[in-house]
Parts: C-alpha cells; structure tokens; sequence
C-alpha cells in the first residue's frame, strides 16, 4: 500500500556557494563552485519521499516570480503534487544563500519572501483529508499546531522536524500532538531537556536524535535503538537531514501508521539517506530507493 503524505513548510529556492573557508567579519572568501536549485526543508523532504516510492504532496508558499515558477516546475517534475502550492500574487519566492566550505561548515543567508504566506486560517480540513502522515517543518508555530490538530482529527500520524529556528519559537504545542519529533543533539538538549530519552514528549513516543556523520538514535517510551551512521566523504550536508527524515519515514510508516517493528531498519535507512545526500552539492540531492538500496548492499 502506498502511503500518502502531504509536506508542510518552507518552499526555496536555494543558491549554493561553495567557498574555501567561512570568511571571518570584514574579511573575503574565494568562490570555488556555485550550484542554484529548488530548497526548503518541506519541499526537500517531499522530492525525496517521492524518490522512495511514496505519494507525496506539499503544502507550502511561492511568489509568483521566475523563481517560483522554477521551484513549482521541479517538484512536478520529482512526482510531487504541487495543487496545495500557494502562489502568491506580486510575491518574491524565499532565496536561501547557503555558504559551504571545505570543512563542511554552512553559513545561511536569506529572505523570507512569500515563505510563510500560508497562515492557520489557510488550511482546514480538506487540506489534510486525503494524508495517511504529515510532515512537519519549519513554519509559523500556529499553522504547524492548527495542522498538527488537523491531522490527529482526521487518523492520520504527524512528524516534526523544526529545524534552526526551534530555539527561537514555540512549537510546544506542535511537538506535543507528533508522534515523530526529529532533531539534532543540540536541539534535542536544550529544548527537551536531559529527561528527554527516558519520557519522550511527542503524543507517539518516538524522537529521533540525528548525530550528523555520527549517526542517530531513537527514542521510545520503552527504549533506544543506535545506529552510528556511515563513512562517506561529504561535500555538502545541506538537506541531508531533510533526506534523513523522508527515509525514515519512508520505511517506518505502515499499513496503520507507524510501525514500531520497522524502527530499527528505517533508522538505518534513513542514516544511508543522509549519508548519501551529503556526497553531492546543493540540498536537493537526496537518493531514490533503488541507489539507497544499492549503497546498503555494498555496505555488509
């Protein structure tokens, strides 16, 4: 059975800079390689959903500029379906300069154009009426929650991965209603608290802690399951994490939401995903099943 599941938040384009190194205040840095494509944590994890083999639909906002036209162009173009695509008349698409050095570091400069353009009363019932799931980023807090709320109405499982700007806003009331919270081990530090593993917050149960090339953990009410991640020679991880999740996804959810004996092999999974997306410029470079499939073989 094909799960289908709508993508919701942020919607770029991104330009990527790579440069020898992060430069420091008043100083300069030589450009190596320049590399434009579509961005943004839900369009990413939604492109990347649909190389897996999953239905796959995005609920975000564009402008009506050439940019947007672009982005809209590449998610049709991946197997998304763009219908719940808000193009926003006279608007300026988001433009996300990512700045990646050689040591991996990422520095990010951007607008918020018509990014957030889709507002709580934007969305009701209909909006989520035909998602088995609905993935969560990084969006207004009061949106994420009304479709969080939405979402549990309806029978269908919710996941959460915030993103950089969880420190600086409240998605309490968001991650309370997931039953998937991704996050990074900063994030899941100063936000959860140390109590975090033994009492996940989410209504599911489950936090996925990623480590980055370390790996990631889950957590559940009743344990944790490791995986440490694969050694590959990264070049960009912008979006990895992004791919991380929509192969976690890709492999956990079931026939009936979420499938606790799928745990341990979505995580690997997913760490395969992440690991691969970081070989390639840009963060539209997430791998399709097959090349996933294929890299795991090689590994055992």
């Amino acid at each position: 059975m094909t799960r289908r599941v709508l993508a919701a938040g942020h919607v770029n384009w991104d330009v990527t800079l790579r440069v020898d190194a992060l430069p420091d205040p008043d100083g300069e840095a030589r450009i190596e390689s320049q590399h434009a494509a579509g961005g943004g944590s839900a369009a990413n994890a939604a492109v990347s959903l649909a190389g897996h083999g999953v239905d796959a639909s995005i609920l975000g906002s564009v402008g009506d500029d050439e940019n947007g036209l672009l982005v809209e162009r590449e998610l049709a173009e991946a197997g998304v379906d763009t219908d719940r695509l808000r193009v926003v008349d006279d608007g300026e698409t988001s433009v996300k300069y990512l700045v990646v050095a050689a040591s991996g570091q990422v520095m990010v400069l951007g607008n918020d154009g018509a990014n957030e353009a889709v507002g709580p009363d934007d969305v009701d019932a209909e909006t989520v009426a035909d998602a088995d799931h609905v993935h969560l980023t990084s969006q207004r807090p009061e949106t994420a929650t009304r479709l969080a709320r939405l979402a549990a109405d309806a029978g269908a499982t919710v996941s959460f991965d915030p993103g950089r700007r969880l420190d600086a806003r409240d998605f309490s009331a968001t991650i309370e209603r997931a039953d998937v919270l991704f996050l990074n081990g900063r994030e899941a530090a100063s936000v959860l608290g140390s109590e975090y593993a033994n009492a996940p917050p989410t209504r599911g149960g489950l936090v996925v802690v990623k480590h980055g090339a370390r790996g990631a953990t889950v957590h559940t009410a009743t344990g944790s399951y490791d995986h440490p991640g694969f050694d590959v020679d990264a070049v960009d991880t912008t979006g990895a994490g992004d791919a991380f999740a929509a192969g976690f996804l890709a492999v956990v959810l079931g026939a009936d939401g979420i499938d606790a004996d799928r745990i341990e092999r979505a995580l690997e999974y997913a760490n395969a995903c992440g690991a691969l997306a970081a070989t390639s410029e840009g963060a539209r470079t997430a791998p399709d099943r097959p090349e996933v499939e294929a890299f795991l073989d090689d590994q055992y």
